[in-house]
């Protein structure tokens, strides 16, 4: 059984192992960009940074699983250099505000005092029947009770009601 097995090509790689860091990076930062530029909205509760993470993984880890053309070290390399871009990137993201600004969108304002944000919903091309649809997800109909709503940075909407009105205590004459 084990004899049959061909450990040259199960543990040598066929490509060189820069190469395979350099196509790593690129990738997995052409991925980040173009993620972090056009598909805001789409990412749902995954952050940009973690659905490209996962995506990546399993292609990566895949190619080198496949066995018919990439070796399991070239799987591993790969899968090493996506782990540490995801991570460094994280980490600056952590430590330097300039780059928290550029891995993780700023919140849009969408709703303001019951009036619709026209230009910013342009800016990520949300519709106002997708807009309400998400309002009645979170129990609304009426966008005049709305006193902000936000696309976050994970895509989803956050919304803020106007505070209701308290009725004051009544005045009872004192015992």
């Amino acid at each position: 059984m084990f004899d049959q097995v061909d450990w040259h090509a199960v543990f040598v790689p066929n490509t060189p192992l820069l190469e395979i860091v350099v196509r790593g990076t690129l990738i997995y930062l052409g991925l980040f960009l173009l993620l972090r530029v056009v598909l805001k909205r789409e990412s749902g509760t995954l952050g940009i940074t973690d659905m490209l993470f996962v995506v990546m993984i399993a292609d990566a880890a895949q190619n080198g699983m496949a066995g018919e053309y990439r070796s399991v070290t070239e799987g591993i390399l790969l899968v090493g250099v996506i782990i540490c871009w995801s991570y460094f990137l994280n980490w600056l993201g952590f430590h330097y505000p300039l780059f928290q600004r550029l891995i993780k969108p700023a919140k849009l304002l969408l709703i303001r005092n019951g009036q619709l944000q026209k230009d910013n919903m342009r800016k990520e091309l949300i519709t106002r029947s997708e807009l309400m649809s998400e309002l009645r997800t979170n129990g609304l109909t009426d966008i005049s009770g709305i006193k902000e709503a936000y696309m976050e940075p994970t895509g989803r909407i956050s919304i803020i009601r106007f505070e209701e009105k308290q009725n004051p205590p009544s005045e009872e004459p004192p015992l």
